[in-house]
């Protein structure tokens, strides 16, 4: 079934326009109501954002259809996603709903779904919101008597809060450290910065001024330049970059160095079977984690698992096959051991419990391993499908042959962005430069001759 509405990670697009219309989310509010509105106990739904000034349009529009359809709107206000997810379990509502486009810019807005187990929903059950969205909607509002009410509840992000706090070990606390932390004027910019402060870390905080406009703008995991330069300014031992709605995370070492996802799994990885708590002899990633990755993993005697790109692949792949670490090069981590989905400051912390106990520096511990040469360009598109086209098609062929003994290829169509990722990494930095350049030019002409 072709998806009108959802990509990778829930529905994502430009604010007021489709699908990230005020109307849609009306409309999303009633299906999914009606989806989950299941039983006879009285249904509820609880409702985050991140700081996106279109967060209260999209907010006020959701409440109006999950109440048109019977349930009950618990109001969350700015939180990080994984805290929806944790706190759709712990409050036993039906549902789970967060307004984020991640690290997308402000004018981007998007709608994240979880079910009562506060897991991601599945393709089934996205298929059948999509299907009622093409339905009469209106025809499955709830009778008057049944129609919902909505509440705003502040105090539950300290839950949350308290529930980061137990991720660490209890062995463990923070004294000592200096934290410097970027919440990308996002998601986390309260329960950060408090978190780490009440485990004993000393902390200096940017990004924590959001404005409705300024979230992930030059700060933030995909920007982390300003959190570098803090980390120098101040001399913290480390640098904690979280994205708009914090469940992913890029670290600074002390000297200011990057470190991405794979580089974090692997140090996880590694402490963890150490101890004897990896689970699944390895961890789940996606394709575009790096191939120096999965050859420290294997010289570890652990596997590296691959599944296609989104968090929510890693995670099935993670519960149907028993694993509890696994998660993306851009710094999506999933501990199933703690939570239902990617956590960003759960995993800093299990880096810096690794820095605690012993004694070493965040560059000792997270620099697991040489990355292979990878590059990564993205062609932006406007309408058809570039991959289908015969010269696209050959040059692709042309170039996993090329790279077929030395390294890897990928190319996909963003699931959140129109874009054509082009990805190639191996052993030769000029070779896999070389090719990129070559399909990227390939896709390009074939866009232009399209438009």
């Amino acid at each position: 079934m072709t998806r009108r509405y959802f990509g990778t990670d829930g529905i994502r697009g430009q604010s007021n326009q489709f699908p990230m219309t005020p109307d849609l989310a009306m409309r999303v509010g009633i299906a999914v109501g009606t989806i989950f509105r299941r039983g006879h106990h009285r249904h509820r739904v609880v409702i985050g954002k991140d700081t996106r000034l279109s967060g209260y349009m999209l907010e006020n529009a959701l409440v109006a259809g999950f109440t048109a359809a019977g349930l009950d709107v618990f109001l969350l206000g700015p939180i990080p996603t994984p805290a929806v997810a944790m706190l759709t379990r712990s409050l036993r509502a039906d549902i789970g709903v967060m307004i984020s486009a991640s690290h997308n810019p402000f004018a981007d807005n998007g709608i994240k779904l979880f079910g009562p187990d506060g897991y991601k929903l599945s393709d089934e059950i996205e298929h059948q919101i999509e299907a009622l969205l093409e339905d009469d909607i209106y025809a499955q509002l709830a009778p008057a008597h049944e129609i919902g009410r909505a509440k705003r509840v502040e105090g539950d992000i300290y839950r949350y809060i308290e529930f980061v706090k137990r991720t660490l070990p209890r062995d463990v606390t923070l004294h000592g450290l200096r934290v410097a932390i970027d919440c990308a004027n996002g998601a986390a910019y309260k329960v950060a910065p408090a978190a780490l402060w009440e485990l004993g870390a000393e902390v200096v905080t940017i990004g924590n001024a959001p404005n409705g406009t300024n979230i992930n703008l030059d700060c933030g995991s995909t920007h982390p330049a300003a959190l570098q330069q803090k980390v120098h300014e101040v001399r913290a031992d480390i640098g904690i970059a979280l994205d708009g709605d914090a469940d992913r995370v890029i670290i600074v070492d002390e000297n200011g160095k990057i470190v991405d996802g794979d580089q974090l799994m692997a140090a996880i990885a590694e402490t963890w079977a150490q101890d004897q708590t990896l689970r699944g002899d390895g961890i789940v990633a996606t394709v575009m984690s790096n191939l120096g990755l999965e050859r420290f993993l294997s010289g570890k005697g652990l596997t590296l698992a691959r599944t296609k790109v989104g968090d929510r692949y890693v995670v099935e792949h993670m519960r149907q096959h028993n694993f509890n670490v696994g998660g993306e090069q851009s710094g999506h981590i999933v501990l199933s051991d703690f939570g239902t989905t990617g956590d960003g400051l759960v995993a800093a912390l299990q880096i810096l419990a690794c820095v605690k106990r012993t004694g070493k520096t965040v560059s000792e511990i997270c620099h697991r391993f040489e990355p292979v040469p990878q590059l990564l360009r993205n062609v932006r598109f406007s309408g058809g499908k570039p991959l289908e086209d015969a010269a696209v098609k050959q040059a692709i062929a042309d170039a996993e042959s090329e790279l077929s003994k030395n390294g890897r290829l990928v190319i996909r169509p963003s699931g959140t962005e129109p874009l054509i990722r082009v990805m190639a990494e191996g052993d030769d930095h000029e070779q896999v430069e070389r090719i990129v350049n070559g399909l990227v030019s390939v896709i390009a002409g074939v866009r232009s001759e399209a438009a």
